[in-house]
């Protein structure tokens, strides 16, 4: 058995779950409008530059639905999965895991984006294995707007990676081959200690430092 990890956004799909999910929080009514995309922008500018502080972002996201009813926080991630990440479901992305699981590989969703926006749509991705953002929770099990343990992010995901095979009783060096594909200089560190890094639909700095060292370049968009 070998390993395959996938980053999500800009990887598996076309765009940023975590950034449309704060338009589509706009377009629930939920938050108001001018001051909410102001912010959630500038967010994600810092993830681009690689200057996010990931705690500071999840109080600000999660705050947009934290205190809704658990009714309404399931129907707004029924509706977001269905009215804006299904629309950027790429077959290539499917096939690509797909590929992976016929050939009896350990298969995981290794992203930034926390696991209230992502669970459902690795669920629709057939992958059984996330490792998101984990949300705190109080007794009540409502997200407290602080996160959980060891956050998805830059070096936390080698963290969380080595966390979750050791649950499963595997070592990352213990895998014939371990791929990880990623389109984010953000995900350096991982793709480094992987046997195989694939730069996926890579941002121009990723692949320029592709480029130099070798590693493979693939696009599944085009």
């Amino acid at each position: 058995m070998n390993l395959a990890l996938f980053d999500l956004d800009g990887t598996l799909i076309p765009g940023d779950s975590d950034h449309a999910f704060g338009e589509f929080m706009i377009d629930l009514g939920w938050v108001d409008a001018e001051h909410h995309r102001r912010a959630n922008d500038a967010f994600y500018r810092q993830y681009l530059a690689g200057t996010l502080d990931i705690a500071e972002y999840i109080a600000f996201t999660t705050s947009a639905w934290r205190r809704r009813t658990p009714a309404e926080q399931a129907e707004a991630s029924r509706r977001f999965v269905a009215e804006v990440m299904q629309p950027q479901f790429r077959a290539p992305a499917f096939d690509l895991l797909q590929r992976h699981r016929d050939a009896g590989d350990l298969v995981a969703i290794v992203t930034a984006t926390n696991e209230f926006v992502t669970r459902p749509i690795a669920e629709a991705f057939g992958v059984e294995h996330l490792l998101a953002v984990e949300l705190e929770r109080d007794a009540a099990g409502a997200a407290t707007g602080r996160i959980a343990g060891v956050p998805s992010f830059r070096e936390g995901k080698i963290a969380r990676v080595h966390q979750w095979l050791q649950r499963l009783g595997h070592r990352l060096d213990g895998f014939e081959r371990s791929v990880f594909y990623s389109d984010s200089t953000n995900d350096l560190p991982l793709l480094e200690i992987v046997g195989e890094p694939v730069a996926t639909n890579p941002s121009p700095a990723l692949e320029a430092i592709a480029r130099e060292r070798g590693w493979r370049i693939l696009r599944l968009f085009e």
